[in-house]
């Protein structure tokens, strides 16, 4: 998508690896994310900014939509079971609902890590709570490009995102909200490498 008189370009923020930030979003502006380098996964959560206690619910989406994977034409649900988003196109076809972002007991159970490390949940807090959004209220975010299979026995096993270099999903928002987004970076999640994400937002159509 390109900016021009029907979608022009609001902004646009680059996500460094193992780095967050914040949006506030009006409801029909679409949010493009942006791989640059291919294979990094982004958490993405959000409030409305009417009343920020509704939430991108993901046992919602997974309901309604009967699946667990999301891509193109897929709408993603608030906990009061209202639409958040839309995808209006996706040029990797499988995104996931599943896990709650990366934080530093994770690493320290997963990966035997003992220092402070870089995560998800630390970035979404940072960049949420002038919203007055603590840690607390960030629940399981969307896993934009993360690649999970489902064994028949039903274990879960990660595997390398599918997202290539320039590889980008577009949502409409379907209300005005508070967006929180990170940069992975879990080990798994990512194929053991980090790169930068770029977020554009444009104007309704």
């Amino acid at each position: 998508m390109k900016s021009n008189q029907e979608h022009p370009l609001i902004q646009t923020k680059k996500l460094d690896p193992h780095t967050g930030t914040s949006l506030l979003i009006k409801k029909n502006q679409v949010l493009h994310v942006t791989d640059i380098q291919g294979g990094q996964v982004v958490d993405l959560v959000s409030y409305s900014q009417k009343n920020s206690w509704e939430y991108l619910s993901s046992p919602r989406t997974v309901d309604y939509n009967n699946k667990i994977y999301f891509t193109n034409g897929d709408i993603l649900y608030s906990d009061q079971s209202r639409p958040m988003w839309t995808i209006i196109d996706d040029m990797v076809g499988k995104h996931c609902f599943l896990f709650a972002p990366c934080d530093q007991k994770m690493f320290e159970l997963s990966y035997d890590v003992s220092g402070p490390h870089p995560n998800c949940l630390e970035n979404l807090t940072a960049s949420l709570s002038p919203f007055g959004i603590q840690s607390e209220r960030i629940f399981i975010p969307f896993n934009i490009f993360m690649n999970a299979e489902i064994t028949e026995n039903g274990e879960i096993v990660i595997m390398p995102p599918l997202s290539k270099p320039g590889d980008f999903i577009i949502l409409r928002a379907d209300m005005d909200m508070i967006v929180g987004i990170s940069a992975c970076s879990a080990y798994k999640a990512n194929n053991y490498s980090f790169g930068p994400i770029r977020l554009e937002v444009f104007a309704a159509k």
